[in-house]
């Protein structure tokens, strides 16, 4: 005879549970098929009858019956697990980051995953899942801009931000500044274009024809550009260049925008300026040249032009 053994008698709440768990797509397979036994169960079904309706076995039936006989609709979910005892104590783990957060020995400027691997004994692996857990990485820097020291710093970055934003009636604001020591390079041999399937290739090799410096001057409203290449970085040829952009545009008030650095303060300089009712100089704050447009130009001009150029 098929074995029936102990008659479950469910309670509403519990017997609305299964059903609704027993008809969802969503739900766990092993919930779904633990549901439907307790069902078949509490209808008077055989261990038989269930075992070939829901394709189980016998040991299966017996199991989940006892669990919701001991523990009702908990009984039914999955026990904890142990789970694999943890090579790494959390004060491994504490060292590991301890070690990351400190300054490298030996010369090194970062740790890396793989010394501080080598550091503990750990393999490379390990290492980057506790310092990922904590939001840590060694690797990387960034650069953050410190309070500038200049006690006038916020009536100067008003000053230039008001002329960016609100310039004064047929005013021209120019934003100037030098790039110096380009490196003048030249590959020992031609440039490989780009193909299908390969990148465009230069040669490992090159020549030195010394370093070359720029001066511009960046239209911040119109975005046109004026500039002259320098062979020195000093105050004639700032001046000279002041010169030649108060003759490109000679109807306009012009509003030069400069950083602290010594040539563009030079007496000769400031003479020269003070002479021209055209022409204002205003300096952006102490360790702040940020403020200065120019240098937003001079970064695309690195990374368009001069980045893996000839």
């Amino acid at each position: 005879m098929s074995r029936t053994g102990r008659k479950l008698k469910l309670n509403d709440e519990d017997q609305k549970t299964l059903v609704a768990t027993s008809r969802a797509h969503s739900a766990d397979h092993r919930a779904v098929m633990r549901s439907k036994i307790i069902l078949m169960l509490n209808e008077g079904y055989s261990y038989d009858s269930i075992k070939a309706e829901l394709k189980v076995g016998r040991e299966a039936i017996s199991k989940w019956k006892k669990r919701y006989l001991e523990s009702g609709l908990d009984g039914l979910k999955d026990a904890p697990r142990p789970g694999k005892t943890a090579i790494y104590t959390e004060e491994d783990k504490a060292r590991v980051i301890q070690k990351a957060c400190s300054k490298p020995e030996g010369g090194y400027s970062n740790w890396s995953q793989r010394r501080i691997a080598k550091e503990f004994g750990m393999s490379q692996s390990t290492v980057q899942n506790i310092l990922k857990s904590h939001d840590l990485k060694p690797h990387k820097v960034e650069c953050w801009c410190g309070k500038s020291t200049d006690p006038e710093f916020e009536e100067k970055m008003l000053n230039v931000v008001g002329l960016y934003m609100n310039p004064p009636e047929n005013a021209l604001v120019l934003s100037v500044d030098e790039k110096t020591q380009i490196q003048a390079l030249d590959r020992s041999q031609p440039e490989l274009p780009l193909r299908p399937g390969s990148a465009k290739r230069l040669t490992a090799t090159y020549k030195r024809h010394g370093t070359g410096s720029l001066i511009a001057a960046l239209s911040v409203h119109d975005g046109e550009i004026t500039a002259d290449t320098i062979d020195k970085n000093n105050a004639q040829n700032f001046l000279r260049f002041l010169k030649k952009i108060h003759r490109k545009y000679p109807k306009k008030q012009l509003h030069v925008i400069a950083d602290n650095l010594n040539v563009h303060k030079h007496k000769d300089v400031k003479e020269w300026v003070d002479s021209k009712q055209r022409m204002t100089i205003h300096f952006t704050p102490t360790y702040s040249s940020w403020l200065n447009q120019i240098e937003i130009w001079f970064n695309i001009m690195s990374k368009d032009v001069l980045k893996g150029a000839v």
